[in-house]
């Protein structure tokens, strides 16, 4: 596997890294397993919040400068960038903050003797991450997880060195030994091989549907815990009683946000009838006022796609999707200039038959359904094999709660775009994968929760 710097606006290489050997990596995971028996699992949550709260304070006062290697590696807009690292501060202070509380011992009300539930780390956890949010989806690991005594070890995206390396100095510069936080460019195959060994005791992941499910049986012949955050195909539905200028608003925000590469973006929007045809034209009006270029400068609102590959995979499902019978609204084709840009695109009359209606599309490519009523909108929504999150816009929060209540996904939003916060629990069902990151369930997926009865 190729670990390099390509800059997806001029789609130059700026910089090549080596892979980790096979030695490299065993001498990493005996340092992180050794750490954790000998000392990290031992300290207080006192000495490891100091730990936490000085990376905190230095990505802090460094997020310009980490914020530029995420608009170099991937391409996202520089201003977005800057609000990733400082959402990532926020994860680190609050897990700094409130994990001794999350994690302190419950005492069970039992009709026998006296039973208390005691928390305690499990140990090296191994972790492979994406390249959509750099740091964000390492803060949502690193967090808990050193705040609760184990150590880790992340495979990054192999197009994000610069920033797998850049986080992993930060823990280092802020006084965490060495084999607390490692980052490791490795092959498919040394994953594998680190999701075997016997000192790696959890296995947690972020990415596509494919790599989940090879990482999932990996650790599973290996009985290891696991979390899969995976894709996601999220219903943006709008009720007949709207607010159009917030629809219309939140939904340029839920499908543009990354350049449509968000996981939990809005991706299929339902609309009611009666308020479809306003809603379409003002949403197309809006992505065509978007403005393509360098992702540094201010003036920029639609960065381009992070590589060659995701904008070729784009181009490909458009082109399936009107060989299917859809209609293309707006763009469809790669931008007419150098980067990887993709034309902001809305499709209409995507079928059940056509190849891409249960696809997720990681670029701005927006597909547009008319439902009669609510109850069909539900049932639209939930005919999909992914389960994250869902939008619903209504000027009744009682009937948009009363909704979601009947949507299958791990997160809904009314009169929102889908947000993350670190005390909102995210995650998700069905092919969108399992188990919850962020708030205090987060922290609660790689601990052993021992019960401890006195006759």
């Amino acid at each position: 596997m190729s670990y390099k710097t390509t800059n997806p606006y001029n789609e130059e290489v700026v910089k090549t890294f080596d892979a980790h050997s096979d030695a490299q990596l065993d001498k990493v995971l005996d340092t992180a397993h050794r750490l954790f028996q000998q000392d990290w699992r031992q300290r207080s949550f006192a000495e490891r919040q100091t730990i936490v709260k000085k990376a905190a304070a230095l990505l802090k006062e460094q997020r310009d400068d980490f914020a530029r290697l995420i608009t170099l590696e991937m391409g996202k807009l520089f201003k977005e960038a800057q609000q990733e690292v400082s959402l990532c501060v926020k994860i680190l202070d609050y897990y700094a903050d409130h994990a001794e509380q999350f994690l302190a011992p419950k005492k069970l009300d039992v009709k026998r003797g006296e039973a208390s539930v005691e928390i305690a780390p499990l140990g090296v956890i191994f972790c492979v991450e994406p390249w959509n949010f750099p740091y964000y989806q390492l803060a949502r690991v690193a967090g808990p997880n050193l705040m609760a005594g184990n150590t880790l070890v992340v495979k990054h995206a192999s197009n994000v060195p610069q920033c797998a390396l850049a986080f992993e100095k930060l823990f280092l510069d802020a006084g965490a030994p060495e084999g607390a936080y490692t980052n490791v460019f490795i092959s498919s195959e040394q994953v594998a091989t680190a999701i075997a060994d016997p000192r790696v005791q959890g296995v947690a992941l972020t990415g596509s549907e494919r790599a989940g499910a090879s990482v999932a049986a990996s650790a599973g012949k290996s009985l290891k815990k696991t979390t899969m955050e995976l894709g996601g195909s999220d219903a943006f539905i709008v009720l007949d009683d709207a607010d159009m200028d917030l629809a219309v608003k939140l939904a340029v925000i839920g499908r543009i946000q990354n350049s449509g590469q968000v996981c939990d973006g809005s991706k299929r929007f339902i609309l009611q009838e009666s308020i479809a045809d306003t809603f379409v034209e003002r949403f197309q009006a809006e992505l065509a006022k978007l403005v393509p270029g360098d992702p540094m400068q201010e003036s920029t609102t639609l960065a381009p796609l992070s590589s060659l590959s995701a904008l070729e995979l784009a181009v490909k499902q458009v082109g399936q999707a009107v060989e299917g019978g859809a209609r293309v609204l707006l763009g469809g084709k790669r931008a007419e200039r150098k980067g990887y840009f993709m034309e902001p695109t809305i499709l209409a009359d995507v079928k059940p038959d056509n190849p891409v209606y249960y696809q997720e599309f990681f670029a701005p490519v927006a597909m547009i359904f008319r439902v009669k009523d609510e109850n069909e909108a539900i049932t639209l929504a939930n005919d999909s094999p992914f389960g994250l999150g869902g939008t619903i816009i209504t000027a009744d929060v009682a009937r948009g709660k009363k909704l979601a209540s009947q949507i299958e996904t791990g997160m809904v939003f009314i009169n929102s775009p889908a947000v993350t916060a670190p005390d909102l629990p995210f995650g998700g069902v069905k092919n969108s994968g399992y188990g919850r990151e962020l708030s205090d369930l987060g922290i609660m997926e790689f601990v052993n929760r021992k019960l401890v009865l006195v006759g």
